[in-house]
Order: structure tokens, then sequence, then C-alpha cells
């Protein structure tokens, strides 16, 4: 119930949006009626987004057929942004893709290139004072907590490597990995030395 309630939370946002941006109306226009299913693999749930082109419609636990049905971990979602990095994200084995591509990176582009002004909207409600104002806010705490949050993950991942030695660096594995090739190849030439010597 949580879930169909957050569901249809994010499905009044995105009609929101669309009343707001008429431009992500008409980025969509080519795709509209087609379904974009989207597994998320740590949920084990598969929700679906269409247009129909006056508003978008929502579904979790989607099990129907879909034109383009992507499959990644929650981690993968925010890159999909770009529509550049999909193929780049396939090869990597980070995102399964199956069916129409041209209908992912649509959407992808369409919200990608959204520009909300929401100093203009806000202000409609508080003025346009106190919506700059506010704006200007979010924006340095936003700013201050990303800057936060890359310290802290650098000293968290020195402690663990360095420090505790819990974790392996990025160096180390390259070398194991190298080694480990090396072995490989060595024993894939020993094995071939010895079919020789059987052979004679």
């Amino acid at each position: 119930m949580l879930t169909t309630l957050a569901c249809a939370a994010i499905e009044n946002a995105l009609n929101l949006l669309l009343d707001k941006e008429p431009s992500l109306k008409l980025a969509l226009e080519q795709v509209k009626h087609k379904t974009l299913a989207v597994e998320i693999r740590d949920w084990h749930t598969t929700y679906a987004l269409t247009f129909t082109g006056k508003q978008f419609m929502l579904f979790n636990n989607y099990q129907e057929q879909a034109e383009c049905k992507i499959s990644a971990h929650l981690e993968t979602l925010p890159e999909l942004k770009d529509p550049s990095v999909m193929t780049q994200l396939i090869r990597q084995d980070k995102l399964d893709l199956e069916g129409d591509l041209h209908l992912a990176q649509a959407y992808s582009g369409a919200f990608a290139k959204l520009d909300i002004d929401w100093a203009e909207h806000l202000s409609a409600y508080i003025g346009d004072a106190p919506a700059q104002l506010i704006i200007e806010k979010g924006q340095q705490t936003k700013t201050c907590l990303s800057h936060s949050a890359t310290t802290f993950a650098g000293t968290f991942t020195q402690l663990m490597q360095d420090e505790l030695k819990v974790a392996i660096h990025p160096l180390e594995l390259q070398q194991f990995k190298q080694h480990t090739r090396a072995i490989k190849q060595h024993a894939a030439q020993l094995e071939q030395r010895i079919e020789q010597l059987l052979n004679r």
C-alpha cells in the first residue's frame, strides 16, 4: 500500500511538472502511448511509465509487455539522465535493455534537458525576493552537502584501505588481476607442453 501511495505521488508530481514545463510534452510527443518499464533489481520490482500525450501514467509491479524494458540496480539509475552513457553501461553489465533503445533515450533526454526555474514557480506563492532567497540557500546547502559527502567518502575509503586494511586498494586489485592473468597464461603454456610430451 505504501508503494502504491508513493507511486501515485510520483505520478502526480510528474503531471504537475508537465503542466509547468510544456517543453517536456513536446520532447515526448514521438513516444506517446509507448511504455517504458524499469526493473529495480535491488527491490525485485518493475515500474512502468507511459506518456499519453496529455499526462503521465505510472504503474508499479508491472508484469505486461513493454516497448522498452530497463533492468538495473538503484545506484545505476541516476546515471541514465545522460542518454549517451546507456551503451557504456550495457557494456559494463550495469544495465540490461530489451526493446526500443530510442524510447529509453527519448525519456532520458527529455528529463535531462529540463531547466526548471523553481524561483519563478515559487514566487507565485511567496513573492520574488523570498523565492530567490530560498532557491539560493537550497543551492548552497546542496553544494555543501555534496562537498561533505565527497570528503566523508574519501576519508572512509582511506580508513578502510590504509588504516584498518579491510578493503583492497585499487592498485592492489590491479596487480592481483595482472598476476592472475600471468598465472593463467603460464598454466595454459604448461598444459600445451604436457600435451605435446604425451603426444610424443
